[in-house]
């Protein structure tokens, strides 16, 4: 039974939204919030000074400066650098603070490029990093290990979740910047809309990868904030991967769009599959319940009354 007084950094993104959503169903939670104009994490004062004042209980650290790889790769001293202080000064200003728990929240983008498919929780540091985010992932594997640190250390209940690619409500629809599965998604819809004869995707359409609704996510963490011995870190995922051609076809099903789905092989492909090993978490006793056929219609659902309302995130 989860209680306590809860801190959610970076409540207003797409995972701290789903977090939000979830702790709300539980009974003996006060969820502490903080926009970013009333506390940045970046600035080592504030943030003692919050936790010094609030005394959360425990903290779910979803907060993160992210972009695409452009972005990552035009600003790598922005994303270091912003990311590691939110990191660093979160953990110590908690740890300062006695905060019983602190769930720090990464990225499976943390693992070594080259390593071996599904992605183990061992692979971590075990090769070269991708180039186009490296900056990014090294700055999150700091933030995962200074809770390792904290815990050896100290003893202190510090510890990581590295979940897979996610989707759901409060994703990023922008046309050009978003990740694949909304930037599909609004693609079709458009396609649909304007009763188009043929969608193209990038590439052969053949690289496989693997999806999980953000909702599950935020079952894990509540789940991980459960746990008397939590691993230092650990996969969030379904272990289920599926191709990029056959994502648009389900996407295209569900949307309701009866054309064609065209592949462009003269664009890169990226890595030829990309799936996390759900080993240890699933020993852990916990495991995903939205399949990805239903978790696509419920997202689509949630984009339309976002598209409707004017609310939508294209950023």
């Amino acid at each position: 039974m989860l209680h306590g007084r809860i801190f959610v950094a970076g409540h207003r993104g797409m995972v701290g939204q789903a977090v939000l959503r979830r702790l709300a169903e539980c009974d003996d939670v006060e969820v502490i919030t903080r926009t970013r104009s009333e506390l940045d994490l970046t600035n080592q004062s504030d943030v003692e000074g919050f936790f010094q004042e609030c005394r959360p209980d425990m903290v779910v650290f979803a907060a993160a400066k992210v972009g695409g790889i452009h972005a990552n790769m035009t600003y790598p001293v922005e994303f270091m650098t912003e990311n590691m202080l939110m990191s660093v000064n979160s953990i110590r200003a908690a740890f300062n603070a006695k905060v019983e728990r602190f769930l720090y929240l990464g990225s499976t983008c943390i693992y070594p490029r080259n390593a071996p498919q599904p992605l183990q929780e061992a692979s971590l540091l075990s090769d070269y990093l991708e180039k186009t985010n490296e900056a990014y992932a090294l700055a999150k594997i700091c933030g995962l290990k200074l809770c390792e640190y904290y815990r050896r250390q100290f003893g202190a209940m510090f510890y990581s979740a590295m979940p897979t690619n996610l989707y759901g409500p409060g994703d990023n629809y922008h046309p050009d910047n978003s990740h694949v599965l909304p930037a599909l998604l609004r693609r079709i819809h458009e396609a649909k809309v304007k009763s188009a004869k043929s969608v193209v995707i990038w590439g052969t359409g053949k690289p496989r990868r693997e999806f999980m609704h953000v909702d599950d996510l935020a079952d894990a963490i509540v789940y991980l904030l459960t746990l008397n011995d939590p691993p230092d870190w650990v996969n969030v995922g379904t272990g289920e991967d599926i191709s990029i051609l056959e994502l648009s076809q389900m996407i295209a099903q569900s949307v309701g769009y009866d054309g064609l789905i065209d592949t462009d092989p003269s664009k890169p492909d990226g890595t030829p599959r990309k799936v996390t090993d759900m080993e240890l978490l699933h020993s852990l006793g916990w495991k995903h319940q939205i399949s990805l056929p239903n978790g696509i219609a419920r997202t689509y659902k949630d984009f339309l009354t976002e598209f409707d309302s004017g609310a939508i995130r294209s950023s």
